[in-house]
């Protein structure tokens, strides 16, 4: 079915201009995120210099892009000093931001963040189309632009947004070959599959996704021709795809330019690697150079952060997750009407004039990206499965759309459940990080269930600075999630610092606190839970037996009072003792 005129050029655009809005708002209100700094500045010194030391946790495709139009700029850069790769990339980070406008430097990044998310939005109302009509096409998009997912995570200098639209553009255009074989489209998918790869270590699943697809087709066309047709192309797309990697790391091995040292290099952090995997196929690419170096120490990397990094759900901490995190996490984090439409999916798939097929096309991929998510032991965030909510979207438009054909009332609770998104994206903002549905309690209530950047991520300062101006406070203590990455002066919080494990063992920050702290008291969700210490200890337990006077992004909590923290004041004397401050 041709697209109708008026969705295509009203609604569409006019859904893009309210997503960029949307996104440039969150923007205004969110100060500097955990990763932010240093992604940034790993982008900048990657583009300038071809240096890819400062923290290759991920591949440099969205990295690169949120740096781009900082090139024009006259920036203070700061010289680098050899300490381990990931603490340099923090506090270099820390100091090209805030040694230059940071606000300025990270709404460019952002925007061009957003651009990935726009593109996205575009491709759901075009997918929406192709497989199943223009209305599908415009509800998909206006579902789509008010997900409180996709809006928290839309415009930040992360990985996520650029993945979330690479994932869903390979899936795509492995479609489009599919339909109508040639070599462009071949070519074509080759290249974005490779965009993908080089975004984030879970592109890499998409190979064995679009493997199974191909099985599909087969089994649909019966036959093993068609079959060994789209296996070869899927090989000769894997192959480009993996000279576009080599491209994006300037076709060079080494992390660093001219023979500079990595630190720690790969041989040394393969050691580290022996003691959570198998590191013999690892060192057999890096002996033959078969993948970038940096790529290589990424997934190393990868790997020892999913066992390192705890988990926290239903107010437990796990060493090694659960595969129930996501399922719940989903539950918890998405809108209802998004609830509603996956399940009047799971319903249109068994109606007989249903467009089941193209259904199945994307839920797939989904099932496929989540059932593997689900067996991780990183549980840290429902943004590592942000990219099956657009194939969801699809299907559920396409089911809301089908059942209203069948049933012209459910026009009306199409609209209402329409309403509800917007309504209840709206009275999120800009809180997005922190967001949970009506049934949980909301943004104020999702700490009881979820931690890290399912409700705090570091993103509540400037959230912060206006409370403490608002209410003449500028005598507070803080224990903050970023602390040591960001500058919070900068933001106009000069509270004194409570100990994080970060801030207080990894950045080494210079500070002092007695045993008994009087005042007002900012606790980010992270110390509550947890989480930050690693499950070593738990200092900040007590608070939250207390009630906040008020709660700052779903993920910083103000206290007011005389607190004992003999737990905060012993590490903090053993780490100066330590480090003979």
């Amino acid at each position: 079915m041709r697209a109708d005129p008026t969705s295509r050029f009203v609604i569409v655009p006019v859904c893009l201009a309210v997503l960029l809005a949307q996104l440039m708002f969150v923007n205004a209100r969110t100060s500097m995120t955990w990763d932010e700094g240093h992604h940034l500045f790993d982008g900048y010194t990657a583009l300038r210099y071809g240096d890819f030391d400062l923290n290759p946790e991920v591949p440099p495709v969205a990295k690169l892009a949120a740096a781009l139009p900082l090139l024009p700029m006259q920036l203070k850069v700061p010289r680098q000093q050899g300490r381990d790769s990931q603490l340099e990339a923090f506090l270099d980070g820390k100091a090209f931001l805030f040694g230059n406008d940071a606000n300025a430097l990270l709404t460019r990044g952002r925007l061009m963040i957003a651009c990935f998310t726009l593109l996205l939005a575009w491709m759901v109302y075009r997918a929406g189309s192709v497989y199943f009509g223009w209305e599908s096409g415009v509800v998909a998009l206006l579902f789509l632009v008010f997900d409180p997912n996709l809006l928290a995570h839309g415009a930040l200098v992360t990985t996520d947004a650029a993945i979330t639209c690479l994932f869903f553009a390979t899936l795509l255009c492995w479609n489009g070959y599919v339909d109508t074989p040639s070599w462009r489209q071949l070519l074509l998918t080759g290249v974005v599959l490779g965009c993908a790869f080089a975004t984030k270590f879970t592109g890499l699943l998409l190979a064995p996704i679009l493997l199974a697809l191909a099985l599909l087709e087969a089994m649909r066309d019966r036959s093993w021709r068609a079959l060994l047709r789209r296996v070869l192309a899927l090989a000769a797309m894997t192959v480009l795809a993996w000279v576009v990697l080599w491209a994006f790391y300037r076709f060079r091995y080494s992390i660093r330019p001219n023979g500079l040292a990595m630190n720690p290099a790969l041989p040394a952090y393969l050691e580290r690697y022996a003691s959570v995997g198998n590191p013999h196929p690892l060192a057999f690419l890096a002996r033959w150079k078969l993948l970038p170096e940096a790529y290589i120490w990424g997934l190393i990397n990868t790997k020892l952060t999913e066992q390192r990094d705890l988990s926290y759900l239903f107010g437990t901490l796990r060493r090694h997750g659960t595969s129930m995190y996501f399922p719940a996490a989903i539950a918890i984090k998405s809108t209802l009407p998004f609830l509603v439409l996956l399940g009047l999916s799971a319903w249109t798939l068994f109606q007989r004039d249903a467009r089941r097929y193209a259904m199945v096309r994307l839920l797939i991929p989904a099932g496929l990206f989540l059932a593997v998510a689900m067996h991780s032991s990183m549980n840290i965030g429902i943004r590592h499965i942000l990219p099956i909510y657009p194939l969801l979207y699809c299907c559920g438009a396409y089911a809301l759309v089908f059942v209203a054909r069948q049933r012209p009332a459910w026009v009306w609770a199409g609209a209402v459940l329409l309403a509800f998104q917007i309504a209840t994206s709206v009275a999120a903002a800009p809180a997005y990080i922190a967001y949970a549905n009506e049934l949980w309690g909301g943004p104020r209530q999702v700490h009881r269930y979820l931690s890290d950047s399912n409700s705090d991520w570091g993103q509540q300062l400037k959230t912060a600075g206006a409370y403490l101006r608002e209410h003449h406070i500028t005598d507070c203590w803080i224990a903050y999630t970023a602390e040591g990455t960001v500058d919070r002066d900068y933001y106009g919080v000069p509270c004194k610092p409570l100990p994080t494990a970060a801030s207080l063992w990894w950045f080494q920050e210079p500070m002092q606190v007695p045993d008994v702290i009087s005042g007002t008291v900012l606790v980010s969700d992270d110390m509550l839970s947890g989480v930050d210490d690693e499950g070593a200890v738990h200092p900040y337990a007590a608070f939250r037996q207390i009630k906040p006077v008020a709660v700052l992004q779903g993920g910083l909590f103000v206290y007011v009072g005389t607190f004992a923290v003999p737990q905060e004041a012993a590490q903090v004397r053993a780490a100066n003792a330590a480090f003979r401050r």
